[in-house]
This record gives C-alpha cells, sequence and structure tokens, in this order.
C-alpha cells in the first residue's frame, strides 16, 4: 500500500516542479517572441522627444575671485603648499591630504595654493593616498 502512496506523491510533485519551470525565462521577464525578435509591449516611452533638450547648456567656468576670502566654518583648516598628483587618475595630494572636490582649474597639479576645509579621515574615496580633506574654498598664491 506504501508503493502506490509514494508514486503518486512524487508524481504530483514532479508535475509542480515542470510546471513552474515552463514559466517565462526564468527572469520574472515577458517570454520571448516566437521570431527571435524582442516582445512588443505598451510601454511608452518616458524620454524626450528631441534627444537634444536633454542636454543642458554648457556653463561658464566659475573663477574664484581674487581678494579677501570668506572666513573659515567652524572646524576648518587651512593648507598651503604645491599640489601634487596621486598615483590614481583624478587624486590631488597636498600636504599628505587627499584633496576632494574645489575648483579643478585652481587645483591643478603644481600650482601653489591655499585651501581651506575640513579633513575627513572616516571618508571612503577611489584615491589610495592621503587623508581625505574637503575643500570649501581654495586660491592660488
Amino acid at each position: 500500500m506504501k508503493t502506490p502512496r509514494m508514486a503518486l506523491a512524487a508524481l504530483v510533485v514532479c508535475a509542480a516542479l515542470s510546471a513552474c519551470g515552463g514559466q517565462g525565462a526564468g527572469d520574472g521577464g515577458p517570454a520571448p517572441s516566437p521570431s527571435g525578435g524582442s516582445p512588443v509591449t505598451d510601454a511608452t516611452s518616458t524620454g524626450p522627444a528631441d534627444p537634444t533638450a536633454a542636454v543642458p547648456p554648457p556653463s561658464a567656468p566659475t573663477k574664484t575671485p581674487p581678494g579677501p576670502s570668506l572666513p573659515p566654518g567652524p572646524g576648518a583648516t587651512t593648507l598651503t603648499g604645491t599640489v601634487e598628483a596621486g598615483v590614481e587618475p583624478g587624486c590631488r595630494l597636498l600636504d599628505g591630504h587627499q584633496l576632494v572636490g574645489g575648483p579643478a582649474d585652481v587645483l591643478a597639479p603644481g600650482t601653489k595654493v591655499t585651501v581651506t576645509g575640513q579633513a575627513k579621515p572616516d571618508m571612503m574615496t577611489t584615491c589610495q593616498q592621503g587623508i581625505p580633506f574637503v575643500v570649501e574654498s581654495a586660491r592660488r598664491g
């Protein structure tokens, strides 16, 4: 009597598994069309009709005005020295600190600068050297 029950249970499990395995491609998306192309959907495009309309006009680069700068914020530090290139592309170093943010034209490698900002030793960056230093203001000098 046990053998027919076991066979019946195995048959039910196999039928259930084969029914689940035949739906879609397993990714939850629609099944491919018989022609091999993408299926036609009812989704409407959300992009703009004119692809050039999505591109904002370029803005003029901002320059740090000459003269006195604003006082540093609370906890700010001022560093002075020559900017050096880091080992990773786009990384800039000054006095053992990795400069994060600030005007790229002022903080170019080889430029003598004075920067004001805050050290953020817990900040994660892709540069592999220096203590991250978030630049609030920078000027040549």
